[in-house]
C-alpha cells in the first residue's frame, strides 16, 4: 500500500463518520425500509472502521523496509535512513495512533456492554420486587407473552417499556391497563416482543460503541438517534402486523410521555408522533428496500476488497523470499 491509499482510506473514513452520516440521518426515504436502512447504517459504520485501519496501517507499512537480503526488516535505523527521520517519526505516530484506536473501539465495546447490562440488572432487581402481575393483566390469545417476563408497576402514569438481555422483561403500569384495552396491549405487547426476540439493544450497543470510539469532531450526533428511531420502527411494523395500524397508534400515542431507565427499549418517546404519522402512510416501499441493500453490499464489498488485495499482493510478495 501507497501513500495514495492512505490517503483514500482516511478521506473515506471521514466521509463514512461525519457528512454521510449527517445526510441519511434527514433522509426521509428510510421511513419507508426501516429494515434496509438500519442494514445501510451498519454498512457504513463497519465501512467507517475498516477505512480508518486501512489508511493508519497504509501509512505504518512504510516501516516494513527491504534489507540487503529482500527480505522485510523492522530495524529503525535502517528504517530512519530510508524514509528520513521526519517521514519515520510520522509513520510511527500514525501507526500508535491506530493501534490507540483499535484499543479505544475495544474498550468502548466492553465498557458499554458492561455498564448498560449492570444498569439492566439493578433495575430487573427493581421491577421484579415491585411486580403486581396477575395472569388477568395477558390480554386473551397473548400465550407467547410469558408470566416470567411480564411486569406490572404500580403507577398511574402509562408506561411501557422492556429490558432486553438473558432474563428480559416486559414492563408495563397499572394506568397502561387503565388507559387502554385489550387490543391495544396486545400492540404495546407485540411492540416489546419484536425488541426482545430481534435484539435491537445489541445494535444500538454497537453503535454506541462506534459512537465513542471516533474523536468527536468527526464523528456524527445524529447517528445514534437515527438507529434509535429505525429500531423503534421496525418494532411497530411488527406490532401492526398483529393488531393493525389503528390500536398501535392509540397504544403509542397514549404513552407517548413515559419515560424508561437507561438500557431499556420504551414503546412511547419523543418521536412518537413521527411513528404515528407513518403508520398511517401505508407500508414499506420494497424498491426502496432494494436500492438500500445495493448500497450496503457496495459499501462493505468496495472497501473490503481495496483493503484486502494490495495487502495479499504485498503477503504473496514477502512470502517469496
Amino acid at each position: 500500500m501507497n501513500s495514495v491509499s492512505a490517503l483514500v482510506f482516511a478521506v473515506l473514513a471521514l466521509v463514512l463518520a461525519g457528512p454521510v452520516p449527517t445526510a441519511l440521518s434527514r433522509a426521509q426515504w428510510p421511513y419507508r425500509a426501516p429494515r434496509a436502512a438500519l442494514v445501510l447504517w451498519q454498512a457504513i459504520a463497519i465501512a467507517a472502521v475498516l477505512s480508518a485501519f486501512s489508511s493508519g496501517l497504509a501509512i505504518a507499512s512504510r516501516l516494513l523496509i527491504l534489507g540487503p537480503d529482500g527480505r522485510p526488516t523492522t530495524a529503525p535505523t535502517e528504517e530512519i535512513a530510508a524514509l528520513g527521520l521526519p517521514l519515520w517519526l510520522a509513520a510511527v505516530a500514525v501507526f500508535a495512533l491506530t493501534l490507540l484506536v483499535g484499543a479505544k473501539l475495544i474498550y468502548s465495546i466492553v465498557l458499554v456492554g458492561v455498564h448498560t447490562r449492570r444498569r439492566r440488572a439493578r433495575h430487573r432487581m427493581l421491577v421484579d420486587l415491585l411486580d403486581r402481575s396477575t395472569n388477568e393483566h395477558i390480554p386473551p390469545g397473548r400465550a407467547d407473552v410469558r408470566a416470567t417476563e411480564l411486569r406490572v408497576l404500580d403507577a398511574a402514569e402509562p408506561v411501557a417499556y422492556c429490558l432486553p438481555g438473558l432474563r428480559r422483561r416486559i414492563v408495563l403500569s397499572e394506568g397502561t391497563f387503565a388507559s387502554l384495552g385489550d387490543e391495544e396491549i396486545t400492540a404495546i405487547l407485540s411492540h416489546e416482543r419484536a425488541h426482545l426476540r430481534a435484539r435491537h439493544d445489541l445494535v444500538l450497543e454497537a453503535f454506541g460503541a462506534v459512537h465513542q470510539a471516533f474523536p468527536r469532531i468527526v464523528r456524527s450526533r445524529t447517528a445514534l438517534g437515527s438507529v434509535r428511531l429505525l429500531v423503534e420502527l421496525l418494532a411497530d411494523d411488527s406490532a401492526r402486523r398483529v393488531t393493525g395500524a389503528p390500536p398501535l397508534a392509540r397504544a403509542l400515542v397514549t404513552c407517548a410521555n413515559s419515560t424508561a431507565p437507561a438500557g431499556a427499549l420504551a414503546a412511547g418517546g419523543p418521536t412518537t408522533l413521527l411513528r404515528v404519522q407513518r403508520l398511517g402512510a401505508g407500508g414499506n416501499d420494497a424498491r426502496t428496500a432494494a436500492a438500500a441493500y445495493i448500497a450496503s453490499a457496495a459499501i462493505l464489498v468496495v472497501p473490503t476488497i481495496a483493503v484486502a488485495v494490495p495487502w495479499l499482493v504485498e503477503l504473496q510478495r514477502l512470502l517469496r523470499y
